[in-house]
């Protein structure tokens, strides 16, 4: 039976595709970032950047079902990750100008896999983002489409480049899918083109991360990487990250956020107190910035997750709701600076 379905597709590479989300060219096709070309920055944070997350693959097709064979790291799901946004994909098309949810990929193994993402579609043409997992990396990824329909790259579908560097949170722990993730709902809500480069409980502002950071070629910078950090590292290392930043890139702007407020500290008062001491200690050091820097700007922790403790998956990471809530606050504010900035 597979067979004879294989027989009526004719499948793609990936990698004759437009991949959109790199903040660099790397070698290895789904990797983030050619770790290689930067040997100082940490052994954890080069293994991270080895997933394929904010990766998405933009092309277009007549085809009316779209099955997709891929490969991954074989490792299972995290405690907090559903399979799907760890090692699935999730598929987007444009319907009247707005990025639409169309289906998944969704992994029954733990290294390759193949799925049927959306079947009985209306004939016509369809421009498409299929995004790759968040939590894994990515080997392979084969798009099938009906023998006789096309199927063609398209370009790049944002403009601009917006470097979103962060923990786990930005990576998109716990979104439910891959195109949940907050820089991915970024770009399609805004159609600006915000890049990924979270890295799960290492976003630590080390100062080899600060100088790969500066090397590449933004036109806007979001800083998120409170969470990871401990109070005495931000105090440490804040402002040598946006000094470094704003050094190669003078007239960027560069929008710092506080750390959400953990509900695992709703009741845990050590919890608490750990948050609490870094967005103070971030919020001193921002300000301290800004009186020399006047395209440096800070979103606060304030309603960033709404005040009823329904917003993360384990007190920690936002779950689907938690990361709506977050967008209301950021989207706007985000989108008044670049305007602001002409960009």
């Amino acid at each position: 039976m597979l067979a004879q379905k294989e027989s009526s597709l004719t499948f793609t590479d990936a990698r004759q595709l437009t991949l959109v989300g790199k903040a660099l060219p790397a070698d290895a096709f789904f990797h983030r970032i050619d770790t290689a070309v930067f040997p100082g920055i940490p052994p954890a944070v080069k293994h991270l950047l080895t997933h394929s997350a904010g990766l998405a693959l933009s092309f277009e097709t007549n085809s009316t079902q779209l099955v997709v064979k891929w490969c991954t790291n074989p490792r299972g799901p995290g405690d907090n990750l559903t399979a799907i946004v760890q090692e699935g994909m999730d598929l987007y098309i444009k319907r009247n100008g707005q990025w639409q949810y169309a289906g998944v990929a969704r992994p029954t193994t733990h290294d390759c896999n193949e799925f049927a993402v959306v079947q009985n579609m209306a004939a016509g043409n369809k421009e498409c983002l299929l995004y790759l997992p968040l939590y894994d990396e990515t080997y392979s990824v084969q798009i099938g489409v009906e023998r006789g329909a096309k199927l063609i790259s398209k370009p790049n579908p944002f403009k601009r480049n917006i470097l979103v560097y962060g923990s786990s949170i930005v990576q998109g722990a716990s979104a439910s899918r891959p195109g949940l993730a907050y820089p991915a709902r970024l770009s399609r809500e805004t159609g600006y083109n915000f890049i990924n480069l979270g890295v799960s409980g290492s976003a630590k502002m080390e100062a080899e991360v600060a100088e790969m950071i500066a090397t590449m070629p933004m036109d806007a910078f979001i800083l998120d990487c409170v969470p990871n950090s401990s109070p005495e590292q931000v105090t440490e290392r804040t402002a040598h990250l946006v000094r470094t930043i704003r050094a190669q890139h003078p007239l960027a702007p560069i929008i710092a956020i506080q750390s959400i407020i953990r509900e695992g500290g709703n009741f845990d008062e050590l919890r608490a107190d750990q948050t609490t001491a870094q967005n103070g200690n971030f919020l001193r050091e921002i300000r301290q910035l800004q009186s020399g820097d006047e395209g440096l700007y800070l979103i606060t922790a304030e309603d960033l997750l709404g005040d009823d403790h329904e917003g993360t998956t384990d007190g920690t990471h936002p779950n689907d709701l938690g990361f709506d809530r977050m967008l209301q606050k950021i989207r706007p504010a985000v989108l008044e600076i670049l305007r602001k900035h002409g960009i």
